[in-house]
């Protein structure tokens, strides 16, 4: 299949990594399902866009739904949408764990159900989960407990999928981003959390698009946890 017939599901796409991929795999002339709480519409007919909160399991049957009816089929689903609450183990409020487990675990598990269901009508398909580094490198400073629970939840969930559907012609993989440049960090931060990398700077929105292009390549690739995150999970 030529890359012109494939239709990729991103989730969090109004913004930052996820507007970024919806760039990235429209220049190489995929269709897009596009959702997110504040997605607008597209003029771009072959660009899809369902506004909702991902948490929902409502809204998730609409993205499945409306990308089947649209587009006919689902080739590859981006479990991008995310939240970070950095705060003290304690300090974390009944309000923020509900908040974190329900767009992290509720956003994945809901959604990747249904659009699993349909790779497996077709006989082909990719999952790509997009975790944090933090679950493998945890930093003095950046309190991260609740994305450890839930986006280290998502690293095993990854390779035990992969395992379960590797011969069902499905492949699930995760891209694993250091700190990126996004609108949730304010430019006066850069240089601090930049120094948090070995490599001495942030990451690129690009750089996470392009590791999810190369996954979605990669045929021969599956289970796997991609490290983006200039050498952060390899030490210090």
């Amino acid at each position: 299949m030529s890359n012109s017939k494939k239709v990729i599901v991103i989730t969090g796409a109004s913004q930052g990594l996820g507007a970024g991929m919806v760039k990235a795999f429209r220049e190489l002339d995929y269709k897009i399902v596009a959702t997110s709480r504040s997605i607008q519409p597209s003029t771009d007919p072959d660009i899809l866009t369902v506004a909702g909160d991902i948490g929902d399991p409502a809204v998730a049957r609409r993205v499945i739904r409306e990308a089947i009816e649209r587009f006919g089929r689902i080739d590859t689903l981006v479990n991008n949408a995310g939240i970070f609450v950095a705060k003290p183990f304690t300090a974390y409020t009944h309000e923020d764990y509900a908040a974190v487990l329900s767009v992290n675990l509720n956003g994945f598990f809901y959604i990747t159900q249904l659009a699993i269901t349909e790779m497996e009508k077709q006989g082909s398909g990719h999952v790509v989960n997009i975790t944090t580094s933090l679950v493998d490198h945890a930093i003095d400073g950046v309190p991260s407990v609740l994305a450890s629970l839930t986006k280290g939840g998502l690293n095993s969930a990854t390779k035990s999928l992969a395992i379960e559907y590797a011969k069902r012609g499905i492949r699930v993989n995760a891209v694993s981003p250091g700190i990126i440049k996004t609108p949730m960090h304010s430019e006066e931060t850069h240089e601090a959390l930049g120094s948090l990398h070995p490599v001495g700077r942030m990451g690129e929105i690009s750089d996470i698009a392009q590791a999810v292009v190369y996954l979605d390549s990669a045929n021969f690739v599956t289970g796997e946890i991609l490290h983006v995150d200039g050498g952060q999970s390899a030490g210090h």
